[in-house]
């Protein structure tokens, strides 16, 4: 009688479990590489105090757009803000805008493979921009060796990693480069892709690393968060103002602090190579695009909810990850700007 009862209440147990899962509702999303590990934390919390299910497929800037133009998806993310004709195809193909919502800021970090030689390599723009114009191809050259002179480095080849899929953070960082290198502003330029110079090509922020971590000489820009995880140095590097800084979250604060005086109303800005002393020259917003009339009402309101949270009580989650948190004035015009949203 016992174990019969004992069945019973197992398989209703299992029944429950069952429709409780069925009624979670699932919003899908896909996007950028460079805030995944904050966005799968907030993700994780998130579903476990409200009866969400996020699957959010980490495919890189531009495979978000891709998604979200198409309507595969129920929200995007990019370290890339839209241009015009992107959001006037979207609006001819989903009949809505989108909504920019920047999430956390984080930095670009230029980590290497070099045995020995230790953490906070110094790099200046200038030898920055020609090591991925393929100018500078030794680690030994001596525009290296000269502002490092405390360091030993190696007659090793640099092999220079990038992205080879479509990517927000390498719209940041040649953004950068256009900024201080002419002779890249005129002949790579500035984009989700580009073609590049030199080097060799790894799939979303862990696939730059990974070509960095198995070769030794291996050079690159990645999210902080992925070098850190990955045990990897990473550099300091001159900022505008002339003094050699490291990602540190006082410096994404000080780069941020200009953008959030001079937000634009539609919250599209890049903060690349901003003037204090002690900025870091390559950070920048992250973007979660979110249809202004989303098609299914229900999920909409749900992710109203996860943006009021996510703007609030998310930013918490954001300095153990190596995330800046929103200026409390970016903060306001996010949840400002969610009443934009549609809901009927």
């Amino acid at each position: 009688m016992k174990r019969s009862l004992n069945i019973i209440l197992g398989l209703a147990f299992a029944m429950l479990a069952h429709d409780f899962a069925y009624s979670q509702t699932q919003l899908n999303g896909a996007g950028a590489t460079f805030p995944y590990p904050i966005y799968s934390k907030w993700f994780d919390v998130y579903s476990k105090e409200h009866r969400i299910n996020f699957n959010y497929a980490a495919i890189g800037s531009g495979g978000g757009i891709k998604q979200v133009t198409e309507g595969t998806v129920d929200f995007g993310a990019s370290d890339a803000f839209l241009n015009e004709d992107q959001m006037k195809e979207i609006y001819e193909k989903q009949h809505s805008h989108i909504l920019h919502f920047p999430t956390v800021m984080g930095a670009v970090v230029l980590t290497y493979n070099l045995p020995g030689v230790g953490n906070d390599l110094k790099m200046t723009p200038e030898v920055l921009a020609d090591i991925y114009l393929g100018k500078i191809t030794y680690w030994n050259d001596a525009k290296i060796t000269g502002i490092n002179p405390d360091r030993k480095l190696p007659d090793l080849p640099i092999l220079v990693a990038h992205r080879s899929d479509g990517s927000g953070t390498t719209n940041i960082f040649t953004n950068y480069l256009c900024k201080v290198s002419p002779e890249w502003k005129e002949k790579v330029g500035q984009g989700t892709s580009v073609s590049w110079p030199v080097g060799l090509g790894g799939k979303g922020n862990d696939g730059v690393t990974g070509v960095v971590k198995q070769s030794e000489g291996g050079f690159g820009y990645v999210e902080i968060a992925y070098a850190i995880q990955n045990h990897m140095p990473y550099c300091l590097l001159r900022n505008e103002a002339g003094k050699f800084v490291g990602p540190t979250l006082e410096a994404l604060s000080a780069a941020a602090a200009g953008a959030a005086a001079n937000m634009p109303k539609d919250l599209r800005v890049m903060i690349t190579n901003s003037p204090g002393v002690k900025a870091y020259p390559i950070c920048g917003f992250t973007w979660l695009l979110i249809y202004q009339h989303p098609k299914d009402k229900k999920k909409g309101k749900e992710i109203v909810d996860f943006l009021h949270w996510a703007f609030t009580k998310g930013q918490d989650y954001c300095n153990e990850l190596y995330y800046g948190k929103l200026p409390k004035q970016v903060q306001q015009l996010d949840l400002k700007q969610i009443s934009k949203i549609e809901l009927k």
